[in-house]
């Protein structure tokens, strides 16, 4: 049966590196690919690395070839490739362990052709959040040429490693890297296939790691003259493309936006300067924690699966951790005492109505204090605007995703006895609490 993925990492003296990469595809939650390594006349030990890759894991294929160049490896890999969804990677970066899922998820629940997503840009230690498309919907080709023009030099649209692609639209229209051009490769190829695809969704999620190592143009010692005629020509593309997608007045009116390409081109791909610490930008588990045994230690890895679950849902939304989780409290409890919440979500009174103010802020809950009879403490009514149903909607996938792992592997009988035994446990609980 084929893969529902096919994954392409060219390789060329990427030895340092590359372990990083290809475990990092190795190691996804999403198990139903292929890893296609095309080895582009490594001078080093890459081509060995990547045949014992292809010797410890049936889903690694490995393909040696001439020095030819990145374009023309990618394009011997996709002429291999067998799955229903084309992903990119470049040896000296890596991905998420949920990047796959991610984007095949979004592809499929969304119905389009095209997924794109944030990245980080990684400079030694340091890392940085990149995106640019913040609506949540699927966006027709006009749409996204729109957003595109906004930054026609942007990486976020012109590479192809934080891209999901279908092989049936490379395939239908013969689709391939031109292996003359060495500068913005990516971008065509980009641009002949954002022709022919009819929908589009942007997810706010970064989950590919980009190092900036690449060199620009003038320092793969490409000449002056070589260099100007090769971005002459990358740009008659862009321009051709919007002649193609957009009627001729709405051409005309945009054409001073479509001209700022050569401008931005300048910059040879100009990408955010890095912020945070790397290693501190998604949630992370200590070995100790890890490896711990007893309750608490459960206690602590249960918590931070939840976390991990939920973090896609949080970015995607722009909520910090806690207010996901207690947006997450809230639906499943349906309010409560203060106290109660607190108690619920192991946060301060002062911090929960600080979060409790926020969600509100941003119109994600509307909370009212009731008194019931016989009652001394307040209880909060929570209820939920319509504007909160699609964010509602990614805390459930979070809750489920966080429950299937867990009960990964399980049967069903041992589920059913996963949870008659949990039961027993919460009501021992109970009565020791009573």
């Amino acid at each position: 049966m084929s893969p529902s993925v096919t994954i392409i990492v060219p390789v060329y003296n990427a030895e340092p590196t590359l372990r990083r990469c290809v475990e990092s595809v190795l190691n996804q939650e999403y198990t139903d690919f292929e890893l296609l390594l095309a080895d582009d006349g490594s001078q080093d030990a890459s081509g060995a690395l990547c045949d014992g890759f292809a010797a410890a894991d049936s889903r690694v294929r490995v393909f040696h070839r001439e020095n030819a160049g990145v374009s023309a490896a990618r394009n011997l890999c996709m002429d291999q490739a067998r799955g229903r969804y084309l992903q990119f990677l470049d040896a000296d970066d890596w991905i998420t362990p949920n990047a796959t899922k991610l984007l095949v998820r979004a592809m499929e629940e969304h119905r389009c052709d095209l997924v794109v997503s944030d990245f980080y840009r990684v400079a030694g230690e340091r890392v940085s959040h990149k995106g640019d498309i913040d609506e949540p919907q699927v966006l027709t080709r006009e749409e996204y040429a729109a957003h595109m023009m906004e930054n026609p030099a942007d990486f976020y649209y012109g590479v192809l490693w934080n891209k999901l692609y279908r092989r049936e639209i490379v395939e239908a229209h013969r689709l391939r890297m031109d292996p003359a051009i060495s500068w913005c490769e990516d971008f065509m190829f980009n641009l002949e296939y954002i022709r022919r695809a009819g929908t589009f969704f942007a997810l706010q999620v970064p989950i590919y790691y980009y190092v900036k190592t690449k060199g620009s143009l003038c320092t793969q010692g490409i000449g002056i003259s070589k260099t100007i005629q090769m971005k002459l020509t990358v740009f008659e593309y862009y321009n051709q493309f919007y002649k193609t997608v957009l009627p001729e007045e709405e051409y005309e009116r945009r054409r001073l936006k479509i001209y700022r390409f050569l401008i931005d081109a300048a910059e040879d791909g100009a990408v955010p300067p890095v912020s945070a610490r790397l290693g501190s930008e998604r949630v992370r588990v200590s070995p100790g924690a890890l490896e711990g045994r007893g309750p608490l230690f459960d206690l602590l890895r249960e918590r931070k699966l939840l976390d991990y679950c939920l973090e896609p849902a949080a970015l995607k939304n722009g909520l910090s951790l806690q207010e996901a989780r207690l947006l997450l409290c809230l639906r499943q409890s349906g309010g409560g005492t203060r106290r109660e919440l607190a108690d619920f979500t192991g946060l301060s009174r002062g911090a929960l109505t600080m979060l409790l103010n926020r969600l509100e802020g941003r119109g994600l809950v509307s909370v009212r204090d009731l008194r019931p009879p016989q009652r001394r403490e307040k209880r909060l009514e929570i209820a939920f605007p319509p504007a909160a149903a699609p964010i509602l909607a990614d805390m459930e996938r979070a809750w489920a995703d966080f429950t299937a792992a867990e009960l990964s592997g399980f049967s069903r009988e041992e589920r059913a006895q996963y949870e008659r035994l949990s039961e027993r446990v919460q009501e021992n609980i109970r009565e020791v609490l009573r």
